[in-house]
């Protein structure tokens, strides 16, 4: 009898059936199935039973020790730094800087750790012209070009580092496998076994992995529940700036984002990210929000013009903002206020294109657009916190503390925020709070003339 047998897999969700269909039957993609050779012979025929179940109270635990991955900003996104043993997925679009973030990284923390750094994309002549330009010190780091897995295992056990990285996992192939690099049963397989070798070993492994054209990491989502970290890494073509985004992590919160900014050697941390996304201008239009992303608060301007419509269907653009978010404000606005807004065009937009998903910016949103619409600039160095309810009240805001404390940081001097329960006494000297009950309230003390 073979021992092989034949499966169909759907490149784009994972998807396996026993016979070839045009069309995904999960995923509805078209032209996505591939047939892929399979091996009947089980891997855990050999395993031995020597582990057993056992209580809680018999289970001995230890305070995770982590060592830092050379970049503070990195260090944050990952829960404050790299856990032994731990599996990150880094992915992102191509030319958005992931092997040279890698790299530098690799350099900074081989001064204090054995690092091997598995290239699979390129030659080692050609890291070393990324390296040259870079301008990085390094002690114990090493260099590995190659894309088939076995080998890669044996020299990973051969060195034994405190911190691996492979770029890219798409690129390495598994040769008991008769599918061809970077489809999805090698890349699901190739993680598996060096998921295993990082947990037995102990060893921090940092995989790289490309993303589809829908922006999705590639694997597909089978990779991703995998892994113990992933990390997406954005950007665009046109901004020097690169957003380090926490998807999903095992030991710290998620959501959390590192910002950095690609120059001539790399790239350099950016440790005050109010900066970049705020201009302090006291202009018609122009608000600044404090929003949260994980744990890490910091402030956005927010812009709006409105404009006298020349079209049936006034225009409704948004950038970094939810345009259904942008609609409902809007017909808040022409509910508990008495302007019509739909004679006008409505664009809205935030400061570098940051997108915005927290709803405590609506208040900051709101204020903008009433700022455009009546040419009025807002209160001078103000902040505007605070959720919209559709019946025109101002909800309450998560993190408003801490949200306030960065505002009263950046020296802002007054800061716009929903009915308050706690005791703020403590900003009193740093920055006028001044706490109101709906939109109606917001708009007299902000837009007065």
């Amino acid at each position: 009898m073979s021992s092989k047998l034949s499966t169909f897999i759907c490149q784009n969700c994972g998807t396996e059936t026993s016979q070839y269909f045009g069309k995904c039957l999960n995923c509805n993609s078209w032209n996505t199935i591939v047939e892929e050779i399979k091996s009947k012979r089980s891997k855990y025929q050999d395993i031995k039973k020597s582990k057993k179940a056992i209580p809680f109270n018999e289970i001995s635990s230890k305070k995770i020790s982590r060592f830092t991955s050379g970049f503070s900003e990195f260090d944050r996104v990952l829960g404050g730094g790299i856990v032994p043993g731990s599996v990150v997925l880094l992915g992102g679009e191509p030319g958005i800087g992931k092997s040279t973030i890698v790299l530098q990284s690799a350099g900074k923390i081989s001064l204090n750790e054995k690092v091997l750094y598995v290239t699979a994309e390129e030659s080692l002549e050609q890291l070393k012209i990324r390296w040259e330009r870079l301008n990085q010190k390094s002690i114990d780091l090493k260099i590995f070009a190659e894309t088939n897995l076995s080998l890669i295992i044996e020299e990973i056990k051969r060195v034994n580092p405190s911190f691996a990285i492979i770029d890219s996992i798409q690129a390495i192939h598994n040769h008991e496998m008769e599918s061809s690099p970077g489809s999805v049963s090698q890349v699901r397989e190739c993680s598996s076994e060096l998921q295993n070798l990082a947990k037995q070993n102990n060893i921090a492994l940092l995989i790289i992995g490309h993303v589809t054209k829908d922006g999705a990491l590639a694997g597909p989502k089978t990779l991703e529940h995998l892994v113990d970290v992933v990390i997406n890494f954005e950007g665009d073509n046109i901004s020097s700036h690169r957003l380090l985004r926490s998807i999903k992590n095992r030991f710290g919160s998620t959501f959390e984002i590192g910002i950095f900014e690609m120059i001539e050697k790399g790239l350099r941390e950016v440790k005050n990210p109010s900066s970049i996304f705020t201009n302090k201008e006291n202009i018609s239009g122009v608000t600044t929000t404090i929003t949260n992303q994980g744990t890490r608060p910091f402030a956005v301007d927010i812009q709006a013009l409105v404009n006298k419509t020349f079209y049936s269907n006034p225009r409704r653009t948004t950038t970094g903002i939810s345009i259904n978010r942008l609609h409902q404000i809007l017909a808040v606005i022409e509910k508990h206020l008495g302007i019509k807004l739909s004679d006008f065009d409505c664009y809205v937009a935030t400061g570098g294109g940051f997108e915005i998903n927290d709803p405590s910016s609506d208040l900051g949103v709101a204020i903008s657009i009433l700022s455009s619409l009546k040419n009025i600039p807002p209160l001078a160095s103000s902040s505007f916190i605070g959720e919209l309810g559709l019946s025109g009240q101002v909800r309450k805001s998560n993190n408003l503390r801490t949200k306030i404390e960065e505002a009263a940081r950046l020296g802002i001097k007054n800061i716009v925020v929903p009915k308050l329960e706690e005791n703020l006494t403590s900003f009193q000297n740093l920055i006028n709070i001044k706490e109101i009950n709906n939109i109606q309230e917001a708009v007299k003390y902000s837009l007065s003339e």
